[in-house]
């Protein structure tokens, strides 16, 4: 791995408090990612699962964690299987993790080889009465491809089917949401990858340039420094193309008066970061697009106050909205009566910002987070209000990623990476 290790005692913190919400007489089993084919002998790059890489740190596929709080025998309490490494997978692909590697990096004592899974399987399921199994219950999950995990579920409940079957995720939604001060390093670090690409990109933007160029200084700047890349796909808008929310082709040149809307963030250890800079591609924003941009940073402002403990996501987007309405008043995008005659279900401003506010951060872009329960300290949050206005022929949304405190406003991650237009035109006029 690019990134330098992390210290086991978040792993062994992390097993800690998932085990302590186990059921009596239960066993919870994670397991890694596969390795997606393309075609011929072709694989996409590996990304670990991150709920077996939050509990154990492996970041190697055909890994099993099995957490047994429970178990009679104390050794058995915490185990992990692994792909055992040889001398032809060592020439062929590097070493993977051999087991006093894997205690290293996770804490565990108990290694096995994956061969004797089975087995050490049969001994465990005859001791317990209830299993947790993995299942992606993600507000935004949409999965068609069978993983790893779907199909050691389906072997695990029709070998063993007299077992009483429990739920991992919903412990991990919670654990997962609040994060540790070695996560919230972690996520600074990848902030601050980022801020670097952006900043290499002030220097670079000019009229001419072509979205997959800039594409391409981000991921040299990202992998210079220790992450694997983007962590998520980037969207490299100019222009117009800022009003398709997720443009991700990336290639259109970049026009002298025009906007660039980047959201875009390195990832660093498996943590991500989720940057939004809208920037001119002559270095000078005219005076509209000055205004809207101003706004847009009133409310991203203003919102980001509201990220305090107790706080519910829904209420909070309400109130995002009515902040968001004034502004568009201003920008005379709308008037009062558009206003007075509104759909209460899909309000007035949402014709020029349609999309939430904040999504939790972490291991996943869209990281887990149970969005009907109050915010908590140590929760990380994105702020990201745009406005987009096809008609005259750009849009304009900023983004930062926050820390919830237990009193005051959030920390911001992002607080050192320039915002204000002034910043902006400085930079890229220096």
């Amino acid at each position: 791995m690019k990134y330098d290790r992390i210290d086991s005692k978040l792993f062994i913190k992390n097993r800690k408090n998932f085990m302590a919400q186990m059921k009596p007489s239960s066993l919870a089993v994670f397991n890694s990612n596969d390795i997606y084919p393309i075609s011929a002998d072709s694989t996409m790059p590996f990304q670990q699962h991150r709920d077996i890489f939050y509990l154990s740190g492996v970041d190697q596929e055909e890994s099993i964690l099995v957490l047994f709080p429970d178990c009679p025998k104390e050794k058995h309490r915490e185990i992990l299987f692994l792909k055992e490494t040889n001398d032809h997978i060592a020439v062929w692909e590097g070493e993977k993790l051999t087991k006093e590697a894997a205690f290293e990096t996770s804490g565990v004592r108990t290694v096995y080889w994956l061969q004797d899974m089975e087995k050490i399987m049969f001994e465990l399921m005859s001791q317990c009465d209830t299993v947790y199994i993995n299942t992606n219950e993600h507000y935004r999950a949409s999965v068609e491809t069978e993983t790893r995990e779907d199909r050691y579920t389906k072997w695990l409940k029709e070998k063993y089917p007299a077992h009483s079957v429990a739920k991992s995720n919903p412990i991990l939604q919670r654990l997962r949401s609040v994060k540790d001060p070695i996560e919230l390093d972690l996520v600074q670090k990848a902030c601050d990858i980022t801020e670097k690409g952006f900043r290499r990109l002030l220097g670079f933007v000019k009229p001419g340039v072509w979205e997959y160029e800039i594409e391409a200084e981000l991921m040299h700047e990202f992998l210079r420094n220790r992450s694997k890349g983007f962590a998520y796909t980037p969207i490299i808008a100019a222009g117009n193309n800022a009003n398709v929310l997720h443009y991700v082709v990336n290639n259109q040149q970049c026009k002298a008066g025009d906007l660039i809307l980047l959201d875009v963030g390195a990832e660093y250890a498996n943590y991500a970061s989720d940057m939004t800079r809208t920037i001119p591609v002559s270095g000078k924003f005219s005076k509209r697009q000055k205004e809207v941009y101003n706004a847009v940073n009133r409310v991203k402002k203003e919102a980001q106050k509201m990220l305090v403990p107790g706080m519910i996501w829904a209420d909070y987007h309400v109130e995002v909205g009515k902040i968001m309405t004034s502004e568009l008043l201003g920008l005379k995008l709308l008037d009062k009566a558009d206003v007075k005659n509104e759909d209460k279900d899909w309000p007035a401003y949402k014709k020029y910002f349609m999309h939430g506010t904040s999504h939790n951060i972490g291991l996943d872009t869209h990281d887990y987070g149970i969005l009907t329960e109050p915010m908590q300290a140590n929760m990380v949050f994105t702020v990201e209000p745009g406005i987009y206005i096809p008609e005259e022929g750009f849009g304009i949304r900023l983004e930062d990623d926050l820390v919830i405190q237990k009193k005051g406003e959030p920390f911001n991650l992002m607080g050192s990476i320039p915002i204000e237009v002034e910043e902006i035109e400085d930079i890229m006029n220096s």
